[in-house]
């Protein structure tokens, strides 16, 4: 009789029958044993259930939610136009709702990151997606007449987001380690760009399929509320600490955490330039469709719309174009990274450093010539955004190295709440409101509503510059905080290990 790697006995296997140990080397069989029992089919299920959760199917499963949780943030945005005719408000009051939306993603943020560190994380990441999946479709069903209660369901689709974005990363984190974690991060936070894209995809293309735009709202939940039910049965709960190789026990306060958090200069650098990203992205993933929009109005090649349902052109073009430099940043950024790893400890911050200083210079092209050539300013986002998304996973990495595992949960948390509350929650609504500003100075027309939005939007390139100058300090403290994070790291071990020792 044979037994599988179970624990479980194999029918029609002889005691003369070879076995393949998990090691893939070949041993004899194993003889009867009085303790061996034929294996349930639960038993079956349940074991192969386990063997499915891999750190691998877990990143990927975890990463699969991350594209969805930017595929529903943005396909707001690619029916933007839609929306705007469809309740009759504003340049501010449409930016409102990524507004909205942000503010109250950031103030859910270091909540989740305090239940991330403590509590079982998987559980909070499925009823997160759940949660923002089911508002996702109610709001599809708001009449015009309410655009208040459109505006508040995407503030509660900011609380569920928010949980995902806090507590998934620090998960991956604690599945793998060094360069591996580099590269599962990179992929996590390709989901970004990616998800992003897909959104501006998935609302243009539902709208002009089903003829509606309320319908563009109404697949994301769908895929959502898979995602939930995947992380709960497919993603292991890792411990803390558990790549690092250490038991690390939680023996320290939340307000002891953010004490060493707004101590470690590294980690609040970072956080600054996040949040320059944020503002950029936030203002551009809003405005940038319908600023190329009302540039087409401008050379003629396209009429302002009239009519029920708007062109989606320049939302379906953006959003390829995010997927694809998203793709490119991302691995780009990762590879660039462990190149220059071998000539500089201090690569991190500066190949972010680098990549948005130049990135600063393409996207002020674009405010010069969409005026006349759509193509130009087309290339010029292409280029601009690659070098933007280059920085998001070294970010990410950043944190890991110079944060110790119990408080990644909290530090990934109040860094989102950071960059957000100093970047696009603000800075879609700002934009709007200086837009219509301007506006309001000169007689209103198709030009002026074109060079407004372009003269608002103009304030992005300099918080980039200022970005790239955080993570300028950011190099010049990295190696000192990464250092003390290791020390911790050791201390801790050899204490617990001491803990051990004597409890024997």
């Amino acid at each position: 009789m044979c037994v599988d790697r179970d624990g479980c006995e194999i029918e029609g296997c002889s005691s003369s029958d070879e076995v393949r140990t998990l090691s893939g080397s070949m041993s004899p069989g194993l003889k009867s044993n009085p303790d061996l029992h034929p294996c349930k089919p639960g038993q079956k299920f349940r074991a192969a259930l386990l063997r499915c959760r891999t750190p691998a199917a877990a990143a990927g499963i975890l990463s699969f939610g991350n594209v969805l949780n930017y595929m529903d943030r943005y396909t707001v945005a690619g029916v933007l136009l839609d929306i705007q005719r469809h309740y009759d408000k504003s340049d501010s009051a449409i930016g409102l709702l990524q507004t909205v939306f942000i503010c109250s993603f950031m103030v859910a943020a270091p909540i989740f990151g305090y239940l991330g560190d403590r509590f079982n994380r998987k559980v909070i990441l499925s009823c997160g997606i759940f949660f923002w999946s089911i508002v996702t479709l109610s709001s599809s069903f708001i009449s015009k007449e309410y655009y208040w209660l459109f505006v508040l369901s995407r503030g509660l689709v900011g609380i569920g987001e928010s949980s995902y974005s806090s507590i998934s990363p620090t998960i991956i984190g604690d599945l793998f380690t060094n360069n591996s974690r580099t590269m599962m991060l990179s992929v996590f936070y390709l989901a970004i760009p990616l998800g992003s894209g897909l959104g501006y995809i998935l609302g243009s293309s539902a709208k002009v399929a089903a003829g509606d735009w309320h319908w563009a709202l109404r697949v994301s939940p769908v895929l959502g509320i898979t995602a939930g039910s995947l992380i709960l049965v497919f993603v292991p709960e890792p411990k803390r600490g558990s790549a690092d190789q250490i038991g690390v026990r939680r023996s320290t306060s939340w307000f002891c955490d953010m004490k060493a958090l707004a101590k470690n200069r590294s980690y609040v650098f970072s956080s600054l330039a996040s949040a320059a990203v944020s503002f950029a992205t936030g203002a551009f993933g809003m405005w940038i469709p319908l600023y190329l929009a009302r540039a087409q109005v401008v050379q003629k090649t396209a009429e302002a719309c009239t009519k029920e349902i708007c062109s989606s052109t320049d939302s379906l073009i953006f959003g390829a174009i995010t997927c694809v430099t998203g793709l490119l940043g991302v691995v780009i950024g990762a590879a660039t990274t462990r190149l220059c790893r071998k000539k500089t400890e201090r690569a991190d911050p500066l190949v972010c450093a680098v990549s948005m200083l130049g990135s600063a210079i393409f996207i002020c092209l674009i405010f010069v010539v969409a005026k006349k050539s759509i193509v130009g300013a087309y290339v010029c986002i292409f280029i601009g955004e690659t070098l933007l998304f280059l920085n998001w996973a070294i970010t990410a990495d950043i944190l890991m190295f110079v944060v110790i595992p119990t408080r990644r949960a909290t530090a990934v948390a109040f860094q989102s709440f950071t960059s957000h509350l100093l970047g696009d929650a603000g800075s879609p609504y700002l934009i709007g409101l200086i837009s219509d500003a301007l506006q309001q100075s000169y007689a209103t027309s198709a030009l002026w509503r074109f060079l407004s939005l372009g003269y608002a939007l103009m304030l992005c390139p300099f918080i980039i510059v200022l970005g790239g100058m955080f993570f300028l300090a950011t190099a010049l403290f990295f190696l000192d905080d990464r250092e003390k994070a290791e020390k911790q790291l050791s201390q801790s071990a050899r204490t617990l290990s001491s803990v051990k020792v004597t409890t024997k």
